[in-house]
């Protein structure tokens, strides 16, 4: 039998009886340098494992000369089967071959340090791994995230990712270090003071928690803010869907097509978050802006957003288009975001409503709708450009930097007369 020992940094200390007990009848002590560090006396009958793969091989050729109750206990950090030792041993023994005591783990440890739940936790291993799990698990918003760590995905490494994703929300991390020794440590930290920091700062042995914070509902002060393409995080989002907004990339260039112009009407239709209105109203502060927005969620943030960026000339149209666009005063540009699939019957109603001079101005992800709206103003005899727009940005993963595919949309613009003065 090969017994499989999990050990935290208190040392033989935090073992059970039993568990010690086992270690002294081992006819092998196998395990790290640190882990064997706790048991000097066994000398020769101690082997480090340094090569995965040639210290296992050893294990299972001394494990195969065992006589009978003879047996080996290999130490492992924390739990084994918890991104450890365990799954490596499973792949060279059979499971019976193999018993398993495992300690509390660095995860546990760090969040009953915080005195903080962690059933709903998201836990991953950036130890020797790409971050691509962790840079998906924040862009879907995780509110609660555990996050073991490296040499090069180090505390000041993750925040630097964190910070590189243009997020809309903001997480507050901790670095916890040495977990359950005598020189542990808890530190708190926003991201923007982790990020500068490099691995030498910390413990190599050290675990980050970053918890999700709640948006501010106070209103932005607006000398925080460009004229001009504000960023995400600014705007309240979808609590499940934070990703759902028009990035500041795609929403520049959306503002750009609708050529703007003082005192007038503008429709958004699928409003959203509101973020496409917000900067309309921003940037025509004379004009006014009506949201037409169906789902509560969206008509909850777009109040809320319109409140934070102290907007009063954004007026909500609760209900779906086009039954609800009928008594809106007469639009000189309309954006549609989205159609809650009812796409030919709100080109109909805004082709009816624009003025004659007016502009519509569509973001399309998908080629089918593309094609829709090319038949429709085709048919119709309107003046079409569409433009491809594919914007990478910069993201930081560990000491490098690579670019990340936005999706791409079509940009569509129209108008009914030359295009010649948009």
């Amino acid at each position: 039998m090969i017994h499989v020992v999990g050990i935290g940094l208190d040392g033989a200390e935090g073992l059970t009886r039993s568990v010690l007990a086992l270690i002294a009848e081992a006819k092998m002590l196998a395990g790290g340098d640190r882990h064997l560090g706790y048991f000097p006396q066994y000398g020769e009958k101690s082997l480090v494992i340094k090569n995965f793969s040639a210290d296992l091989n050893k294990i299972k050729q001394i494990h195969q000369t065992l006589g009978s109750g003879e047996i080996i206990v290999v130490l492992a950090s924390g739990d084994p089967l918890y991104f450890g030792l365990g799954r490596l041993l499973l792949e060279k023994f059979s499971a019976v071959q193999l018993k398993f005591h495992p300690h509390v783990s660095s995860i546990q440890l760090a969040f009953n340090c915080l005195k903080m739940p962690w059933q709903d936790a998201t836990i991953i291993s950036a130890h020797g791994r790409a971050n691509d799990l962790l840079k998906q698990a924040l862009q879907k918003g995780a509110e609660k995230l555990a996050i073991l760590t490296d040499g090069q995905n180090h505390p000041g490494a993750i925040a630097n990712l964190c910070l590189s994703l243009g997020l809309t929300t903001t997480y507050q991390a901790w670095v916890c270090e040495n977990l359950g020794a005598e020189n542990e440590r808890i530190q708190p930290f926003d991201l923007s003071s982790l990020a500068p920091l490099t691995a030498g700062n910390f413990a190599s042995l050290n675990v980050v928690v970053l918890v999700k914070q709640k948006p501010e509902n106070n209103p932005i002060d607006p000398k925080q803010l460009p004229i001009f393409g504000i960023a995400d995080h600014y705007f309240a989002s979808f609590k499940d869907r934070p990703g759902m907004i028009t990035k500041q990339a795609i929403r520049v260039q959306i503002l750009a097509a609708l050529a703007l112009r003082p005192r007038q009407i503008i429709w958004d239709i699928g409003a959203g978050t509101g973020s496409v209105a917000i900067e309309s109203a921003r940037l025509c502060p004379q004009g006014k802006i009506f949201a037409i927005e169906k789902t509560s969620a969206g008509q909850q943030l777009i109040e809320q957003n319109c409140q934070r960026f102290q907007v009063e000339n954004v007026a909500l149209v609760a209900g779906p288009a086009p039954e609800f666009l009928s008594d809106l005063p007469t639009p000189d540009r309309i954006f549609i975001g989205g159609n809650g699939g009812q796409l030919m019957p709100i080109l109909q109603a805004c082709g009816e409503r624009l003025q004659r001079d007016g502009l519509v101005v569509m973001a399309i992800a998908s080629l089918e709708h593309l094609s829709l709206a090319l038949g429709w103003f085709k048919q119709q005899q309107w003046q079409v450009k569409v433009q491809q727009v594919q914007i990478s940005q910069s993201v930081k993963f560990a000491e490098l930097t690579r670019f990340d595919p936005l999706n791409p949309i079509y940009l569509l613009t129209a108008a009914r007369n030359s295009m010649g003065h948009s």
